[in-house]
């Protein structure tokens, strides 16, 4: 029988590097004591990085740059959600960046969020979740969820053909097609984008 420690490493051995969990992630192979021990090892080694309270990651490492990068912070946020057992998605200017629909980093990275309001360190950066309605959180965990935050954001002088193209290239036609029903009954405009971006997946 496979021990479980051996059961942990072959897991995390199957992992992208940059990848980001917590120890409830690995609660299904070993007892908690197990898993704390095992993981402030691997730490210790430089196998896995600490990056915030009871938040590991596997080093992600540059060539070119010839250096670790930094924590995935968007990875880091969904590692917190599944530990606490919320829903999230990235609210606006983070929402945009993370689809490419702007450059701008914001000063401050928020989520909206299932669970009670908290800021936290990941790595160097603050990252604050702030609790929401359900009704807002309908997708979370899905492309086109940021896809409606993302617009919102962005305002409908903010979307143009160079907007349209991105989101034509990362959304797959069963995401357009979501979106588009998920937008029927908001803005106008958002659901005129939808219908667009809809209407080239049927094409």
């Amino acid at each position: 029988m496979e021990m479980p420690r051996h059961k942990i490493l072959r897991r995390l051995k199957r992992l992208p590097d940059g990848s980001v969990f917590s120890a409830k992630d690995l609660l299904d192979l070993a007892s908690r004591t197990t898993v704390d021990v095992l993981l402030a090892e691997l730490a210790k080694a430089g196998t896995v990085r600490r990056i915030g309270r009871g938040l590991y990651e596997l080093p992600k490492f540059n060539a070119a740059l010839g250096a670790v990068l930094s924590p995935d912070i968007h990875n880091a946020a969904q590692a917190i959600a599944r530990r606490q057992r919320w829903k999230i998605v990235p609210e606006g200017a983070w929402a945009a960046n993370l689809l490419g629909l702007s450059q701008q980093v914001p000063a401050k990275l928020v989520y909206l969020s299932s669970g009670p309001k908290r800021e936290v360190q990941i790595g160097g950066r603050k990252v604050l979740f702030k609790y929401t309605t359900p009704k807002t959180l309908t997708g979370s965990g899905e492309k086109f969820s940021l896809v409606v935050q993302a617009l919102r954001y962005l305002g409908k002088d903010g979307v143009g053909p160079a907007e349209i193209e991105k989101l034509r290239a990362t959304l797959t036609p069963a995401e357009k097609k979501k979106l588009l029903r998920d937008t029927q009954f908001g803005a106008d405009w958002i659901y005129d984008v939808a219908k667009t971006l809809a209407e080239e997946a049927d094409a």
